[in-house]
């Protein structure tokens, strides 16, 4: 970081520029210049914080990652204490999420389609953003006294839940998965 933190401000800039026209419109799409138009920085600045685009790729679904799992752990903490609850109020939290203007499904996915086969950093973060959340559900299953299995489960709802809500582009997916989510978690189905 330089001594004012400027350098933290430009890559932060950059970064947000990444990820509303990475996110928007697509990875292959978007060009190094747009991105350097968007944040307001010179190129030469923009390949001084990020030498090619793979690496900007990188660090956005890096910073995407964290941000995201942020947010939802965040949000169920507040929502609810019984484990239970806090499953159930992950799906409460994906229907706001699903309901933003800017939603276009799973960042990591889609980077995955576009890029996966052929970027190593690409599969590797869309496989760490996968698996973080997973673990998480597996633990708040842990807590909650459910069979391991239901986590795997949960993690597959919320996953289709995401997708669907995308194509379907509405918010709908998330009530219905939690209602199946409800039936799994229920003292009869464990």
């Amino acid at each position: 970081m330089d001594h004012d933190g400027t350098r933290d401000r430009a890559a932060d800039g950059i970064l947000d520029a990444a990820e509303d026209l990475f996110y928007g419109q697509g990875i292959q799409a978007v060009g190094m210049d747009a991105v350097r138009a968007a944040s307001g920085v010179t190129l030469r600045r923009l390949y001084q914080l990020f030498p090619s685009k793979g690496d900007l790729v990188e660090a956005y679904l890096l910073r995407r990652d964290e941000r995201w799992r942020a947010d939802l752990a965040a949000y169920v903490d507040e929502a609810a204490v019984e484990p239970r609850e806090q499953l159930l109020a992950v799906f409460d939290w994906l229907a706001i999420w699903f309901a933003q203007p800017a939603f276009r499904g799973c960042a990591f996915v889609n980077a995955f389609g576009e890029l996966g086969a052929s970027s190593l950093a690409v599969a590797s973060a869309a496989r760490h953003h996968k698996a973080e959340f997973a673990a998480y559900l597996a633990r708040l299953t842990t807590a909650a006294g459910a069979p391991p299995a239901t986590a795997v489960h949960l993690a597959l709802l919320a996953e289709g839940a995401i997708t669907t809500a995308a194509i379907r582009g509405d918010s709908t997916p998330a009530a219905e998965a939690k209602e199946a989510a409800r039936v799994l978690l229920a003292p009869t189905a464990v």
